[in-house]
């Protein structure tokens, strides 16, 4: 399953009904965890715990993006064409400031 949209539906499917009784504020609270536990194994973990964190990471943003009535792939959209700030693939930003996009 690599589609944006496959992954959302398998998560609506799986948990869709405890996501929508958990909330948006607890989801955010675990999403915000799970991207912790992303950085630690980034940083320190073997390949096998980086790609279990990924796909928790994954799973709870397209959790979240389906309590907000989102799409991802609408969402990851603005990357079509290339950096959404200087339209260049590959980026010809400058270093970028802190919050924006990557």
């Amino acid at each position: 399953m690599t589609d944006l949209d496959a992954v959302q539906a398998r998560m609506a499917t799986v948990y869709g009904d405890r996501d929508r009784d958990r909330g948006v504020p607890a989801t955010v609270a675990w999403l915000a965890e799970e991207v912790g536990e992303l950085a630690k194994a980034a940083r320190k973990g073997t390949r096998a715990e980086q790609l279990h964190e990924l796909g928790d990471v994954l799973a709870w943003l397209a959790s979240l993006a389906n309590q907000l009535d989102c799409s991802l792939a609408e969402a990851f959209a603005r990357y079509a064409d290339g950096c959404p700030r200087c339209a260049a693939t590959p980026c010809a930003c400058p270093d970028p400031t802190p919050g924006a996009a990557p």
